[in-house]
């Protein structure tokens, strides 16, 4: 059942489009995301959904009766209550109904009465029934379990909710949404603030959640783990796929390709014909005309096909290391470090080498931004030694943008980084960063968090540095933007050392995993999943593995052996097939070929009847060809994804 329905949704700024054609359907129980970049209009969206604006025109339809929860972006809850407080809230009139049961079991106990004590027992029968159905006696344990899931620990229920970070207030919201169960969750940047034990909790819970919700999200990995529908915001205009992200971004390529080959296949088709009519127009006779009219006619019925739209355009990174630093990078030994009465960690000991792409993971709180904070020089360690080896420059993006100067103007803050730099050399640069005409006198204090994220980065590109500190590098970039990053970062020569809670980044980016407890730091190596898998067999072997029986490695291995002899015969037929379909495009182009050269032919140009044979062959031959085509790239795409050469 259709829960939400958004048709031809259209909202402007001064006059300005932002929305132009945003339909879309959200049905019962169905988790999608909205997708698209950096202000393309996606949390607009949800403020017309929620009434928050008014649209210019279009419809919003809600199923009767439906609730809706929102979580907007840095959602803080303000107040003297406690965290505690801040969630059971949620279930002030089940509180309410229990003070009400309460009431009523004194006034039983009371009561002598016996037709007022047969009254009072109905009442409180029904009360009760009520009270169980509505979840009364397991709102208190289920307050507790969301609580810790979202990484609360019991001493802190008690803390007042204004005494806590923007973290954890976020987490709180989050709690309370999810504890209210809305018929529509609305989630805006839900991750934001979360480390990955908490994101893992998250992803968890709204996998099973029976409801419906519509998020957006940077997060890849967090988007392909909780929605199975995407919905496409871009130019204004929404398109809907019933899929997962990672799928999304696999059609929408295939699409654009198949658009555009079609695209030039037509516009190539348009160019014969018009060649055909000025040849005919050259002749100049009567009986030409009849031909120029009929050509004049077929590209005039011709359902134009329009080129791809231009994709938005994307920052251009590339990091240099102005020298190549020894092959011991860093070697930490024995580091601890506490603030007042709070001490983070304690004896922490690594190294890291040459070009390793290494990522610090642990909970939050634990430490990690203080650590990097001591190895840039920021701050000073309680204990311990931080070793740098030869030639070794840092370059420090820290992840709450505060290096940058808020009364500066964009130009102003980069240029400062290379003062001996022309004009000319900065703009161009912060051309390639998105910053063009006259938002380079921006000043960084109007910037949103994206705009920010692209000036630190930008000043990162022009330190030169062989060692790369990166503190959340992608927290405030949109999923393009990310994606720019990460291939700027698998071509960067020196060594980057990066603490992350995006788990797609992690997992594309890291040769080497550190996970950081209060006293010591794990060493894994691999990628987020091999560090997952690794963590998994830790688990296990350390509870009680069965010993597998030698019967089950033998079915074992034989059926992987008729596997892999299926899966080459199947190879090799494939491979049979391309060798057949080659040899066909072939034979259709040279088909095409002679096709075209007798309708150029001067004999043929004053034969309406023969031009109109050729014509229509040609029609036949250039389906078969397109057909061909498509199954060519088909079978060559299977051969690539199983590594045939």
């Amino acid at each position: 059942m259709i829960i939400l329905s958004c048709n031809s949704l259209s909202w402007s700024v001064a006059d300005t489009p932002i929305l132009r054609d945003v339909s879309f359907v959200l049905k019962e129980g169905e988790h999608a995301a909205l997708v698209g970049v950096n202000g393309a209009g996606k949390s607009t969206i949800f403020k017309l959904i929620r009434k928050e604006i008014k649209k210019d025109a279009g419809e919003i339809y809600f199923s009767g009766g439906i609730q809706i929860g929102y979580l907007e972006q840095n959602a803080l809850p303000e107040g003297r209550k406690t965290v505690w407080e801040e969630a059971v809230e949620i279930f002030s009139g089940l509180a309410q109904m229990e003070e009400k049961l309460m009431e009523l079991e004194a006034e039983l106990n009371r009561e002598k009465d016996v037709e007022k004590l047969e009254a009072l027992s109905k009442k409180y029968t029904a009360l009760q029934e009520e009270f169980k159905e509505k979840g009364g006696y397991e709102y208190i344990k289920r307050t507790g379990a969301i609580l810790r899931g979202m990484g609360f620990l019991d001493s802190e229920f008690s803390l007042p909710s204004a005494s806590l970070s923007g973290g954890q207030k976020t987490r709180l919201a989050i709690a309370r949404l999810l504890l209210s169960e809305p018929d529509i969750l609305l989630l805006d940047e839900p991750t934001n603030h979360l480390d990955i034990k908490t994101l893992n909790w998250l992803e968890a819970f709204l996998k099973t959640y029976k409801k419906a919700f519509l998020v957006i999200s940077h997060d890849r990995y967090f988007l392909d783990s909780v929605t199975t529908k995407t919905i496409e915001l871009e130019g204004g205009k929404t398109k809907t796929y019933e899929c997962s992200y990672t799928q999304y971004v696999a059609r929408k390529k295939e699409e654009r390709e198949i658009q555009q080959k079609h695209f030039e296949q037509q516009q190539k088709e348009i160019a014969r014909i018009e060649a055909i009519i000025e040849q005919q127009k050259r002749w100049n006779q009567e009986r030409n005309y009849v031909t120029i009219r009929s050509k004049q006619k077929q590209i005039e019925h011709m359902e134009k096909i329009d080129a791809p739209e231009k994709l938005p355009d994307k920052m251009k990174l590339r990091f240099q290391t102005a020298v190549t630093s020894g092959n011991n990078v860093l070697e930490i030994t024995g580091l601890t470090k506490g603030f007042e009465t709070k001490r983070l960690f304690s004896d922490i000991s690594f190294s890291l080498l040459r070009s390793e792409r290494v990522f610090l993971l642990g909970d939050n709180g634990i430490g990690k931004s203080t650590l990097f904070k001591i190895i840039e020089g920021r701050l000073s360690p309680d204990s311990g030694n931080i070793r740098y080896g030869t030639n070794v420059s840092i370059g420090y993006y820290d992840q709450e943008l505060s290096d940058l100067n808020e009364e500066n103007t964009i130009i102003e803050e980069v240029w400062q980084e290379e003062s001996q730099a022309t004009q000319t050399r900065i703009r161009t640069l912060l051309g390639s960063f998105l910053f063009t005409g006259d938002d380079v006198y921006k000043k960084i204090s109007v910037l949103s968090g994206g705009e920010k994220s692209r000036v630190s980065l930008c000043k990162l590109l022009l330190s030169n540095a062989n060692l790369l500190l990166l503190d959340e590098p992608t927290n405030h970039l949109d999923i393009d933007s990310r994606e720019v990053l990460e291939n700027a970062l698998e071509e960067y020569p020196g060594t980057i050392f990066a603490i992350s809670h995006d788990r797609y980044f992690i997992n594309k980016m890291a040769t080497r995993i550190l996970y950081m407890e209060a006293d010591h730091v794990e060493d894994y190596k691999g990628n987020y999943e091999d560090f997952l898998e690794y963590r998994q067999r830790k688990a296990e072997q350390a509870g009680s593995v069965k010993e597998i029986p030698k019967q089950a490695e033998v079915s074992e291995t034989r059926q992987e052996y008729l596997n892999t002899k299926q899966a080459r015969a199947a190879e090799r037929k494939r491979a049979r097939d391309l060798e057949r379909t080659e040899a066909e495009i072939d034979q259709a182009e040279q088909e095409l070929a002679r096709i075209d050269e007798a309708l150029a032919a001067p004999e043929h140009a004053s034969d309406p009847d023969k031009l109109t044979e050729l014509l229509q062959e040609r029609e036949i031959q250039q389906a078969k060809l397109e057909e061909l085509m498509n199954l060519w790239t088909s079978l060559s795409e299977a051969m690539e994804k199983e590594g045939t050469p």
